[in-house]
Order: C-alpha cells, then structure tokens, then sequence
C-alpha cells in the first residue's frame, strides 16, 4: 500500500478522528452545563454556546493528554505502517459507534473510553493475529491511565461535591433562599464555564493523539515530533461545533434524571468537577469528563439533606460504564478484521461506508422522539419511553440532535 492509496487512507483516517471528535462534543455537553441549564442559570442555547467557545480554546491550552493516547495505548514498536493505520482506524469507529448509541438512550457514558476501548479492541486482534500475543497494548499504560482513574474519579468527584455541597448550605444556611439561589446561579455560570474550559484541555487532546498516531504510521512525523498546528486547529473545531449542536438526551438526563438539582448543588458539582479535570489535564492522564460530572451530580444529591437521588438511573449508568470499554473493543475488533480481510483501501472503504449507514439509522431512530432546547428541562415523571433506557416524559416530535 503506496503513494495514493495510503494517502486516501490517511485521509479517511482524519475524517473519522474528527467525527469522533464531533460526537465527543456534543455527547458530553451536559458535563459542563446540565446543572446550568437544569436550575435556570443560563438558557439551553446560551449555555451550549457558551461551552463550545470555551471547549475550542480549552483545547489549545495542553497536549500532555494528547502525547498519553498517542503513547500509551498502543505499543508503537510493534504495530507501525498500515497496521497501526488500520488500528487507529477501527477504533475510532467503535468509540462514534458506543457514542451514538449510549446518546440515543441518554447515557452518559464516557467517550474516552469508548475511544480506548476501540483501540484496544482493534490492537489486541492485530495482535494475536500477527502472533504477538497481546504485546500490541500497552497494558501498563492502560491500568495505570485508565483503568484506575476510572475507579476513583467519580469516587472522588462524589466526595468532594458532597463535601462541598453541605459546606454552601451551611455557610449560607441564614440567608434568604431568593438571595440564594441568584447567588448561586451566577456562580454556577463562572464555574460551568470553568468546566467547559477543562473539557477542551482533556477531551479535544484524545482526538489529537489518534490523528497524530495515523500520522506517525503514514510517516508524516515521528513520535518524537511535535503535534502539528492543524491538527490542533481542527480538532478544537470538531469539538467546538458538536458541542455547540447540543446533547440534549444526555443534558436531561444529568440535569434532570439522577438528582433534583438546585442552583447551589450545581456550583458545588461544577466547582469539583472543574478542579478534578484540569489536574488530570496536568498530569497528562485522560480522565473521563463523564465520570467526574456525574459522580460530581451524585455527590451535591448525597451532600445535600433530604435530596432526591434516583438510584435506579444511576444504576443504569454504571452498568454503561462497565460495558463502555468491552463493547467498544469488540467493535473495535470487527471493524478490524474486516478491514484486514478485504485488505487495502478497499478494506477501509467498507468500513467507512458501514459506519456513515450506522451514524444514519441511529439519528434517524433518535428523530421519533427527539429532546431539543425546548424540552430539555420538562419535568421528569418517571415513565419509560420504548426508545431510552432511561425514564422521561413524552416529547414533542421536532428535528434536533
């Protein structure tokens, strides 16, 4: 595979990072501003533009979580060229394909894992393939970026929210509820903001470290290099723009399904929320934005006396959690070897082709009862629709994502 073809490979490579850079937008919007727009802080529209500006400069900010999903997922010694071409390739399309479905049940499920587990799954099959056994992962870099922070982030995040919750209660425990909870609004715009800006240093890096493996296996630059500018640029875009479209399913779900939230809950969420990102973002590790903000939302309900937590949605999300790396891994898997079989670029054709079919009927199917600006914040009764895995109400038909 020379010249052209691997060029259009590359091509439809960057493509697809980019649209899974799209669907991570606009799936975890609701990490930053669901609360905001659940207490009334800021309206849907405003709310959702607002994070998408702060997502594209947030995503200037760090690439030290970039270099991690470059590095330390796939061991670049073993798989290079096509092979490694190939792996990014059928990762990326197992993370859109778990992003759009846990969307269209209004999961909030983590993109980055649907992503590393995409990787994995691809890498794993490559290797066994080739007689590597599973030395094509890095699975220390997996436990020790992944795995465990997965475990205590929304431990963490929960604590800490809980913790914070009880502190503004009590502080402002003599204070008029009127005076309180306009306070606490603004405040819960500042630190909304503060969180979108720590989803563009974290999130919009993972889709710049799998571009920039495709490039290391075109031969464009090597490990050693420098991300270039372009690919920085076009990933803050894809991020900004689906983020800016709205994930309006999973926004109700975290604004509305796991915890009645109030104005105060909501700064204390975002404010750990926001702390946990950007010392993730720090240190380089690719924390999932969706366990800190939900395990942020279920702190504020456990913080706060006599709140309303719905367990059995939490449920539900946990069990997304658990599934998230192993399903995306298994699609992963397929769409590798599926490319290996037809081979070339024929072989990636295919798979492209397959994923725009999937990307269709799923939006397609998500049109009968869609969630929109309008609706977002209609109570939440409790009654379960045939197509989400989580109770809400019944919902105008209107064409939204």
């Amino acid at each position: 595979m020379v010249g052209v073809e691997e060029l259009l490979i590359l091509i439809l490579v960057v493509i697809t990072a980019l649209a899974f850079d799209f669907t991570n937008g606009f799936h975890d919007t609701g990490n930053a501003m669901a609360t905001s727009i659940a207490t009334g802080a800021l309206k849907p529209k405003v709310a959702v533009t607002l994070s998408a500006v702060l997502n594209l400069v947030g995503a200037f900010l760090s690439i030290e979580v970039a270099k991690t999903v470059g590095g330390d997922v796939v061991n670049l010694d073993k798989a290079q060229g096509e092979a490694l071409m190939l792996i990014v390739f059928a990762g990326l399309v197992g993370g859109i394909i778990w992003n759009l479905l846990t969307w269209l049940f209004g999961l909030p499920s983590s993109s980055s894992h649907a992503l590393f587990g995409g990787l994995i799954g691809a890498a794993l099959v490559w290797s066994m393939v080739h007689g590597f056994g599973g030395g094509g992962v890095e699975w220390g870099g997996i436990i020790a970026k992944v795995i465990i922070p997965a475990l205590l982030a929304p431990v963490v995040a929960a604590l800490v929210a809980a913790v914070g919750t009880k502190a503004v209660y009590r502080i402002t425990s003599k204070a008029p509820e009127g005076s309180r909870t306009k306070g606490f609004r603004w405040g819960q715009i500042g630190s909304a903001s503060l969180v979108s800006l720590a989803h563009g240093t974290n999130d919009a890096q993972k889709t710049m470290g799998v571009i920039f493996l495709a490039l290391i296996a075109h031969g464009a630059v090597t490990g050693e290099d420098d991300i270039p500018f372009w690919v920085k640029a076009s990933c803050a875009l894809a991020i900004a723009l689906g983020t800016y479209l709205g994930g309006w399913r999973i926004i109700r779900t975290l604004g509305k399904g796991l915890v009645e939230i109030s104005a105060p809950q909501g700064m204390a969420a975002e404010t750990s929320s926001a702390a946990i990102i950007l010392t993730s973002s720090h240190l380089g590790l690719p924390l999932s934005t969706t366990h800190v903000a939900t395990g942020s939302i279920l702190g504020t309900g456990l913080g706060k006396k006599g709140a309303e937590v719905r367990w059995s949605v939490a449920g539900r999300m946990g069990l997304a959690w658990l599934i998230t790396l192993p399903a995306a891994a298994a699609v992963g898997a397929a769409c590798w070897g599926l490319g290996h079989l037809v081979g070339g670029l024929y072989g990636t054709l295919l798979i492209f082709a397959l994923l725009v079919v999937t990307c269709t009927a799923i939006w397609l199917r998500s049109r009968r009862n869609a969630v929109d600006s309008k609706n977002v914040n209609d109570d939440w009764d409790g009654k379960q629709t045939p197509e989400a895995a989580v109770p809400e109400t019944p919902i105008r038909e209107t064409a939204s994502v």
